[in-house]
């Protein structure tokens, strides 16, 4: 292992992160229909519980209203009854065919609440990624100790890891400040 492999590896992690914080994001209720907020939720599909969107197409047809309908007639009921028993407090409607859900507007109080969750996911993630800056000078540290490395390339290295932190922790700053803006937007 080298210094750019180290380098690499963590930027990597680093990238992960902000893809896992996405994910995250995505599950967060806005106001606005998507189909990730219904992603989560599993249905009983002949014994195995199935992610929704594995049994059934989900569209958007308006910004307020997700259209879920099964590629099976008979699993409409279960998708409806999963989509009642997920804590996401969202009321499908069956028509026999499709199952509606309307996404009602936040109030100003649960507006404030998911803001506090988007933070606390942000935090996480910079939680995380400093813990993978630890871990690329600790390899660092280690290659220079067993004299794989001199010292002014460990203090390079750890200088460039240290770019590479700030580099994701301002993205991550970026990506919870947008989410906090939608999330108060009326």
């Amino acid at each position: 292992m080298d210094m750019d492999t180290v380098l690499l590896d963590a930027e990597e992690r680093m990238e992960k992160t902000i893809e896992s914080l996405k994910k995250d994001f995505g599950k967060l209720r806005t106001g606005r229909a998507s189909a990730s907020l219904v992603d989560g939720i599993k249905a009983d599909y002949y014994g195995t519980m199935t992610a929704i969107g594995q049994m059934a197409t989900i569209t958007i047809p308006d910004s307020r209203t997700i259209a879920i309908q099964p590629w099976q007639k008979g699993t409409i009921g279960v998708v409806e009854k999963a989509i009642l028993k997920s804590d996401l407090g969202l009321t499908p409607v069956n028509d026999g065919h499709t199952i509606r859900i309307s996404i009602p507007p936040l109030t100003e109080e649960r507006r404030k609440e998911l803001t506090k969750i988007s933070r606390k996911f942000g935090e996480e993630a910079k939680v995380s990624i400093r813990n993978i800056r630890r871990d690329a000078n600790e390899s660092l540290k280690k290659m220079e100790k067993d004299k794989e490395i001199t010292e002014d390339d460990l203090k390079k290295s750890t200088e460039d890891v240290q770019k590479l932190t700030d580099k994701y922790v301002a993205e991550v700053d970026k990506r919870c400040a947008a989410k906090e803006k939608e999330i108060m937007e009326i």
